[in-house]
C-alpha cells in the first residue's frame, strides 16, 4: 500500500513538474504573475513556474504589421476617398516596455488600428483629393509622428507607416484621367510646335546663308570686273593717250579675232604696229595692198 502511495505521489510530482515547464523563444519575452500579481520577467530560455499559482504571458517582440482597413474619408473638396494604410511596429524588448504593452493598454494591436484610422481621417479631411495624392509622404510622416506620440507609454516602437491607397470615386477617377490625357496632349502639341519652329528657323538661316553667298559672289564678280576695267583704263592711258578712236578700233579687232574673222587693215596703219607689239609677232591680219 505504501509503495502504491509513493508511486502515486511521484506521478503527481512529475505531472506538476512538467506542467510548470515553460520555454521562451528568442522572438518573445515573458511576464510571470503569481496569483494575479507581477512576479518575474522571463527572458529567452527555460523557466519553471508553479502550475495554477503562477502564470506566464508571452509577448512577441519582433516587428509586426497591422492593416488599418479601407475606409471612406471625405476630403476638403467634399469627395469621398477610399483610404487604406499599414502600420509596422514592435514591442521593445526591455522589461519595462514589455510590462507597459500588457498593463498600460488593452490589446495594443486593435488600439493601433483604430488610432491609425482616426488619425488618417483627421489628416486627409483637411486636404483636397489632389493634394492628398501628391503629398503621400507628408501624410505618412504625420501619421507616423502621431502614432509614436500616442503609443509612447505602451512600450511600443512604431517602425513605419505606409499608405496603401487613396482612391477617389469611379466617376471622379474617370474625369481625372481625361484631364491628365488632355494635359499630355497639350504638352505633345507644344513640343511639336516648338520642333516645327526650330526647323523653320534652321531653314530660314540656311536661306540667309545661301543669299549671303550669292551676294558675296556677285560682289567678288563685280570687283573682278572693276579690276579688269581698271587694267584696261591703265593700258589705255599707257598706250593710247589721246587716241580714243584708235582704242575703239582695237577693241573691235579683238572681238573679231575671237570669232576667227579676218580683218583688212590698210597698209601703213598705226594699228599694225600696235597689234604687232601686243601680240608679239604674227597675227592673222591681211594688209590691204593698194594697186
Amino acid at each position: 500500500m505504501d509503495t502504491q502511495l509513493i508511486i502515486i505521489i511521484g506521478a503527481i510530482v512529475l505531472l506538476i513538474f512538467f506542467a510548470g515547464i515553460k520555454i521562451v523563444r528568442p522572438t518573445h519575452r515573458g511576464l510571470i504573475e503569481r496569483l494575479g500579481k507581477y512576479r518575474k520577467f522571463a527572458k529567452p530560455g527555460f523557466h519553471w513556474i508553479i502550475p495554477v499559482i503562477d502564470k506566464m504571458y508571452r509577448v512577441n517582440i519582433t516587428e509586426q504589421m497591422v492593416d488599418a482597413q479601407p475606409q471612406e474619408i471625405i476630403t476638403n473638396d467634399n469627395l469621398n476617398a477610399s483610404v487604406d494604410a499599414q502600420v509596422y511596429f514592435k514591442v521593445n524588448f526591455d522589461e519595462e516596455s514589455v510590462k507597459n504593452s500588457q498593463y498600460n493598454v488593452n490589446n495594443y494591436q486593435w488600439q493601433i488600428v483604430n488610432l491609425a484610422r482616426t488619425t488618417l481621417r483627421n489628416i486627409i479631411g483637411t486636404l483636397t483629393l489632389k493634394a492628398a495624392n501628391s503629398e503621400r509622404g507628408k501624410i505618412n510622416a504625420e501619421l507616423h509622428k502621431t502614432l509614436c506620440d500616442e503609443t509612447r507609454s505602451w512600450g511600443i516602437d512604431i517602425v513605419r507607416t505606409e499608405l496603401k491607397q487613396i482612391d477617389p470615386p469611379h466617376d471622379v477617377q474617370e474625369t481625372m484621367n481625361k484631364v491628365v490625357k488632355a494635359e499630355n496632349e497639350k504638352i505633345a502639341a507644344i513640343d511639336f510646335a516648338t520642333a516645327a519652329e526650330i526647323s523653320a528657323d534652321g531653314t530660314k538661316r540656311a536661306k540667309i546663308k545661301e543669299a549671303e553667298g550669292v551676294k558675296q559672289a556677285k560682289i567678288l564678280y563685280a570687283e573682278g570686273e572693276a579690276s579688269a576695267i581698271k587694267l584696261v583704263n591703265e593700258a589705255a592711258d599707257q598706250y593710247f593717250v589721246g587716241n580714243a578712236q584708235l582704242l575703239k578700233k582695237l577693241e573691235t579687232i579683238e572681238k573679231a579675232l575671237k570669232d576667227n574673222s579676218k580683218i583688212v587693215i590698210p597698209e601703213g596703219s598705226d594699228l599694225v604696229n600696235i597689234i604687232g607689239e601686243m601680240a608679239g609677232g604674227v597675227l592673222p591680219i591681211e594688209k590691204n595692198k593698194t594697186k
